[in-house]
């Protein structure tokens, strides 16, 4: 799975010249024109009423992205998470479950006092969200607005947090939040299956804020959107701990040290560049696939290269993490790194947050 991804990747950016490579990309970017039409259609036959959207009794803020890949939705649910549960609000996070066994099905994670499913049912993003959030409700389900019924009726929140539900449009929401890749905003610039964009850049118009992640220092995101707000944030490493818990640590405590990092997220190469920068000495790196369910097989391959490379520690992300408490014993010590997300012009998302919060039955979804 890890090596197609590779290979897609390699092949749209234009990298893999063979002949039959570049006739398989004329034909995905012929077929990515009928695709972009379609889903053109779809979002215009929801904005007509042709297409039936629910709305959901109580607020509900949307978090996603346009293209393929990790532009940070989970730390940014998270904050958002925070902030609200902060101000007294119940909130409950509507995902889809991607990667766990119960995906699709109608389940609660957690009701903001106890997760109820592991990892490898609810999947490793709304798990790592009851667990880092606390107070914080995650119900699952592909139909994201009988997952909010089912959060109603159980666990009476009075706020919604769509994840990963920009092109979700059968559920109405009161705050469209659209995450952008300061360094790529929308990949090679293409319509699936001949680039990343999930649907055409006209989608852009259903934002009520653009939120840039990955900005780098200088980096000055101007709105896409004349008239929409635009704030801009980083990612950074906050220190490491203990897979088997402990204080979080910064990452000086591994000077000397022969590191191996390993992941599967969307843009494992990015964790492993941030490392380096905050000067971890990496010898090795593995990367897997995203929303990888580690086995034997993935174990035994981390555990070779660990002593191929003569490393002394190993180093994963939280997303990781969770689902690696099975094998402790055979990877012994794994350290966690803590991803934080900063946030500039803070108090535009936090307006718009009490706006949808406090005035939650207006429909200002686009």
């Amino acid at each position: 799975m890890a090596d197609h991804s590779h290979y897609f990747k390699e092949l749209v950016e234009g990298e893999r010249r063979g002949w039959k490579d570049l006739l398989l990309l004329a034909l995905l970017r012929i077929l990515s024109h009928p695709y972009a039409f379609i889903l053109t259609l779809r979002a215009m036959c929801y904005r007509l009423g042709l297409l039936r959207s629910y709305r959901l009794p109580c607020p509900v803020i949307s978090v996603g992205n346009i293209t393929l890949g990790g532009t940070g939705k989970t730390p940014a649910t998270a904050l958002i998470a925070s902030y609200l549960i902060g101000r007294g609000r119940r909130v409950a996070v509507l995902s889809r479950g991607y990667g766990g066994s119960a995906e699709g099905e109608l389940r609660i994670v957690s009701d903001g006092k106890e997760v109820l499913l592991g990892p490898e049912e609810a999947g490793d993003e709304p798990y790592l969200l009851a667990r880092k959030v606390p107070g914080l409700m995650v119900v699952i389900g592909a139909d994201r607005y009988q997952a909010g019924l089912l959060a109603l009726k159980e666990l009476k929140p009075d706020v919604f947090i769509l994840d990963d539900g920009f092109q979700h449009l059968r559920l109405k929401r009161d705050l469209n939040l659209l995450l952008l890749d300061c360094t790529r905003p929308y990949g090679n610039g293409r319509v699936l299956p001949a680039g990343f964009l999930r649907e055409p850049k006209s989608a852009l118009t259903r934002a009520d804020l653009f939120l840039f992640t990955r900005c780098g220092e200088g980096s000055a995101p101007v709105s896409p959107v004349p008239g929409t707000p635009a704030c801009r944030s980083s990612h950074r490493l906050g220190g490491f701990r203990p897979m088997q818990g402990g204080e979080l640590r910064p990452f000086s405590g591994l000077k000397g040290m022969r590191a191996m990092a390993f992941a599967g997220i969307a843009d494992p190469g990015s964790f492993f560049d941030t490392l380096e920068k905050e000067g971890v000495t990496l010898v090795t790196t593995l990367a897997f696939s995203d929303h990888i369910c580690y086995g034997v097989d993935e174990i035994a391959a981390i555990c070779r290269l660990k002593d191929a490379s003569r490393s002394t520690c190993l180093l994963t992300t939280e997303k990781d993490a969770v689902k690696l408490a099975p094998f402790v014993d055979k990877l012994g010590t794994v350290h966690v790194a803590q991803l934080t997300l900063d946030l500039e012009e803070q108090s535009e998302l936090e307006r718009l947050l009490v706006k949808a919060v406090l005035s939650g039955n207006a429909d200002t979804a686009k």
